[in-house]
Parts: C-alpha cells; structure tokens; sequence
C-alpha cells in the first residue's frame, strides 16, 4: 500500500485540494481527499509543496513502432505497399524496449496511443498502452482501440511515387469509401449466410478491421491538417455513419464551429514542430483554445518522434499562454485523451477504482522549471528523479 500525502492533488475531475492525500494499493486508488485515514505499514510520500496529478496521456504517437535514433531498422510504422491496410495492428510493431517509452516515463506521460503512421489512406489498428513494463501485451490498456485512416499530402505523396491510386483527394477520398462499402458488403453477405457457413463470405482480415467501425465499435481515428481534408472526413463519416476523432487539426481553428455540431473531437498537434509541409500553413498555438472555446472535445498530442513525447506539458503551457483556460488544458492530456483512447474508467483522473497512475511534480507542470519527481504506473514506482 502506497500513501502519498500532503500535497497540492489535482484529481482533474473535481476541484484540487490542498494538502491532500492520494491512497494506492494493488494497482489502484483506494482514496482520493484531505481526511483520509492511512493504514499502518504503508508506504509513505510525502509531497509537502509538491503537485500531484493523474499519470498524462498522449492520444497519437508513433512510440515503439518509429523508435528513436535507430532509423530504418525501427521504423515500423508505415506498410507503404497498399493503400488500404486495416488488418494492420500497431501492438505487432511495437518494441517496448524504445528510449520514447522511458522519455515518456521520465516526463509523466503514464498512457498513450500507439498508432501506425498516415502513409496510407487506411493504415491499420492502434492501441493503447501504459508506457512502462518489458512486454507490449503486458502493457497493453486496450487493443484495438482505432483504425487509422489519413487525408491529404501523406497518402497522396506515397502513392504518387509508386504511379497507383491515390494521387489526389479526390482518389484518397474514393479508396476510404470504396474500402467502407467493400467492408459493408462483407458484413451483409456474414449475416445473410450465418447459419449457412458454405455461402457465407470467407473470412477477410481487412474486412472484419472495418467492421469495427461500422459497427461503431471503434472510431476511425483520421489524419487530417487542412480543413478541407477535415470537412472531407465528416462527409464520410456521416454517408456511413461511423464515429471519427480528427487527428492534428491544424487548420480545425478556421472551421470551429462546424466541428463543435457534429460533436467530433479533435487531437491537436505536434505543436513545436515546422511548417514542413503545405497543409501546415495555418500551424498555430491558438488552435486549442478556438476549438475549446466553441465547445470541441480537445486533446493535445505529440505526433512523438515527431515532437518529443516528453514536451507534451510544455504544448499544454503554451496553449494556455494563447488563451486555453489552464483547467481545459489540464483535461486536453489527461481525461479528454483518455476518452479518445477508449479507456476513461481507468486512466485520466485520480479518482477511487482507477488504475494508480500518479506523478508527483516540483511545480506546475506546465512551468518550463518544474520536474518530475516520481512517476508511478499501476501503483509501483516506474520513475524516481
């Protein structure tokens, strides 16, 4: 059992207290508040003049499957041979072993999702993983837990190289939907034939990963920067009535309000990055608060190796310095994210019954000076600085 005490506890789903404990035992919190009784032979911590948060969570990284200074040999991320790529999975790629995972551990990122890249217009399954332990089952929250699908320059920019489909929005656009409709089909002629297994189809590995979004089992999580791209994807989405997230949204500010009425959340990010590519044009710090502002469901994301994983509070702090209220950019890496990832009733918030995943910082994590002192994952000490 695990106590830590007399800290300043942001439990972000409730108001912070001061002073106040946070008890953990089997990989879970047992207690959250000032008058809590601490069992004798716990271990202790105390945080007197410390901040104590629920674990960060990072909605979009590449962690494990585009490993850090190793290259090619680590680059996993991206089956560029096939523009449709959904029975893909992300966990298959993933090396736990990459220096990302401790980077993230270091900075009290506790949870993120691992997706594979935006090469193709479907790129296959991510999931959700906690960021320490030595193997990607073992650290596993939820998989799957999306299906990765891309709009604009990336999918184009592969496929134009290669002379096949697609070489335009245009094409990008009609392979999503003729991969959706293939997928449809599939699932028609499942339940047509069901007690008939010699007519039904025979199984198809990139049909039955579509089929958990049109189920509405899982969200089509899209790449998408340019709000054309982004207005593209709800078109799709509502033609097949399929829940979707825009990932980066850097152009989002300029159609705030459309996405606040169809209620689709946005990740946004990497923020420290260059404007590398022409759909980035309109790369702002303000996007955050705009879209928070008009009522959009915000995370903000990393995009690591892209931006370094451990400098997803610095965006936070930055966001808050353009206008995001310093509450909504705690909620953008800790429950919004979580939603995203499929796994608020364990992850996000230091509330009774979710996993013990706390950090305990010098200062605000969003002050450029504070440190992480201690990250604990699943109620063991992953991180002591």
């Amino acid at each position: 059992m695990l106590a830590i005490v007399n800290g300043r506890v942001f439990p972000v789903t409730s108001a912070p207290i001061e002073d106040g404990v946070v008890l953990v035992d089997r990989g879970k919190i047992l207690a959250v508040g000032r008058d809590v009784s601490i069992p004798a032979g716990a271990q202790v911590i105390d945080a007197a003049g410390k901040y104590v948060l629920p674990g960060f969570v990072d909605a979009h990284t590449h962690l494990g499957v585009h490993e850090e200074g190793v290259g090619w040999e680590g680059s996993d991320g991206n089956e560029a041979t096939d523009p449709v790529t959904p029975h893909l999975r992300a966990i298959d790629g993933f090396n736990p072993a990459d220096q990302g995972l401790r980077d993230a551990v270091a900075g009290g990122i506790t949870t993120v999702w691992v997706t594979p890249g935006s090469a193709n217009v479907i790129g296959g399954l991510g999931f959700t993983v906690k960021t320490a332990g030595t193997t990607a089952d073992a650290m596993v929250v939820k998989n799957p837990s999306g299906l990765k699908a891309a709009f604009g320059e990336n999918p184009k920019r592969v496929y134009t190289e290669r002379k096949t489909v697609p070489t335009t929005r245009m094409g990008v656009a009609g392979v999503l939907r003729e991969a959706l409709l293939k997928a449809q089909t599939y699932m028609a002629k499942q339940a047509r034939y069901k007690d008939d297994p010699d007519k039904a189809p025979d199984r198809d590995l990139k049909m039955e990963a579509i089929a958990l979004v049109l189920r509405g089992e899982l969200p089509l999580r899209t790449h998408a920067h340019r709000a054309d791209d982004i207005l593209t994807a709800l078109r799709i989405a509502k033609e097949f009535g399929i829940k979707i997230t825009i990932e980066h949204g850097t152009e989002g500010h300029l159609i705030a309000g459309i996405l606040a009425a169809e209620h689709v959340p946005v990740n946004v990010g990497p923020s420290f990055s260059t404007r590398r590519k022409v759909e980035l044009r309109e790369r702002s710090f303000k996007t955050p608060a705009v879209l928070a502002k008009a009522g959009v469901k915000v995370s903000l994301i990393t995009d690591h190796p892209v931006m370094p994983i451990q400098l997803l509070p610095l965006a936070a702090g930055v966001a808050v310095r353009e206008g995001l209220s310093e509450e909504e950019a705690l909620r953008a890496i800790t429950i919004n994210p979580a939603a995203v990832c499929g796994v608020e009733d364990r992850v996000g918030s230091l509330e009774p019954g979710k996993d013990a995943d706390v950090v305990i910082w010098d200062g605000h994590p969003f002050d450029t000076r504070s440190r992480v002192l201690y990250t604990i994952i699943n109620g063991e000490i992953a991180y002591q600085a």
